[in-house]
């Protein structure tokens, strides 16, 4: 059986692919999470839409168009990845960076690694959107980016780590005092083009304190004004209070797993599926992190063990799972450990792939458009070395990056 899928008017006008202005061919392509995989395949894409995907055999590459040589390679869509913040000494000023030195930054954090979408869940204000228009204004190559803009931290909460940063001169502060001061603050990021928030519900201030939780009233103010709007909200719960205050508020997206509280009982688990609120594990950000601290070997493997037995229930339990590195916050920028991380929690590639996909598309709106390899869709592909399907850590092996039918990345030969 021919296993062609081309836009209606393309199969039977030839002259409708004869536009297309780039070819992958060769490639085993893996369409969706859920769909078979295409061998010997050809994507055309054709003014940053993908036009044509089929068997080598179905589909014409016209003359003229440039090739990509995927023989022996697999061809997935484009990666978001649903946890970031733009804060490195260079992305923090993405104002006024040379465009060469954010495209060289962007390109080493972000497009090598796959990915074409980001969801920057918390930064300095202004500073996600002033990338974005620099991207969008063709100044620099870059992925897709969304933005929270600044976070919303408790009274008195603005985590110890990042104390600093929000010290600098005209940053003003993220925390709100009241419910009706976290309104007119949502209300203005908002009109201002945010694409959703981000309240933290535990707030890690250090001292005898330890974990200042946000007052539900607040946090609920927040989550209200951005759902009026149709926009998402993201949470930091850090331990299982925040996950309280999280639901009660009606989050959808929690920023981390909660390794200090121990393993989710089943009863909080079918209260956050029955929530729908998405998860975003960064199982990284705590290996990488508690390294660095030099904390004992068990301590290390009982936030890692915790943290992959909550991934494994929420996984189980049919939750959604977004793909996220936490990314500027920690400088380790290779995905690998998180895909050897999210096989320890017992995900399967298809698993992994939707929560790079699929999964991030439907959830952020634009599953109608991005996160699959469909006529149609935005031409944004990963060519990968290795297949994930016999190793997801193969999702880590970047050959091109591809966005909107122009290639971001591309590793030399």
């Amino acid at each position: 059986m021919i296993r062609t899928i081309l836009l209606a008017l393309c199969l039977c006008a030839t002259h409708a692919v004869a536009a297309a202005d780039l070819a992958i061919t060769g490639a085993r392509v893996y369409p969706a999470p859920d769909a078979a995989p295409i061998d010997n395949a050809t994507v055309l894409v054709r003014d940053s839409r993908i036009v044509a995907v089929g068997e080598a055999d179905d589909v014409r590459v016209p003359e003229g168009a440039e090739r990509i040589d995927g023989a022996g390679r697999v061809l997935v869509a484009g990666f978001w990845n649903s946890h970031v913040h733009l804060i490195s000494p260079v992305l923090i000023e993405a104002g006024t960076q040379p465009a060469d030195v954010l495209e060289t930054q962007v390109r080493e954090t972000f497009t090598r690694w796959g990915f074409t979408t980001l969801f920057d869940i918390g930064g300095l204000p202004g500073n996600a959107a002033a990338l974005r228009r620099r991207v969008e204004a063709d100044e620099l190559d870059g992925p897709a980016i969304l933005h929270v803009d600044a976070p919303f931290y408790p009274e008195h909460g603005t985590p110890v780590y990042v104390r600093e940063l929000f010290q600098r001169p005209g940053v003003a502060s993220g925390e709100v005092a009241t419910a009706d001061e976290a309104r007119a603050r949502a209300r203005r990021q908002i009109a201002a083009g945010a694409d959703g928030l981000k309240l933290f519900a535990g707030a890690i201030v250090g001292g005898e304190v330890g974990v200042l939780p946000m007052d539900v009233g607040i946090a609920r103010a927040v989550v209200e004004e951005a759902h009026a709007a149709g926009k998402p909200v993201f949470a930091h719960p850090t331990n299982t209070q925040g996950i309280e205050i999280a639901l009660a508020s009606g989050v959808d997206v929690l920023a981390h797993t909660t390794p200090d509280s121990g393993p989710w009982d089943a009863a909080l688990v079918q209260r956050l599926r029955a929530a729908d609120v998405a998860l975003v594990p960064t199982l990284t950000l705590f290996d990488h992190e508690l390294r660095k601290e030099q904390v004992p070997a068990f301590v290390l493997q009982r936030f890692l063990d915790n943290a992959t037995a909550q991934v494994r229930a929420y996984a189980e339990a049919g939750g959604t799972l977004l793909f996220g590195t936490d990314v500027d916050f920690i400088d380790h920028v290779d995905t690998r450990r998180e895909f050897e991380l999210l096989a320890l929690a017992g995900l399967d590639w298809r698993q992994v792939l939707a929560s790079l996909t699929t999964a991030p598309a439907q959830r952020f709106g634009q599953g109608d458009r991005t996160g699959r390899i469909a006529p149609g869709f935005a031409a944004d592909l990963v060519l990968l070395g290795t297949d994930p399907a016999a190793d997801s850590t193969g999702f880590a092996d970047v050959e091109a990056t591809i966005r909107g039918g122009r290639i971001l990345y591309r590793r030399a030969d």
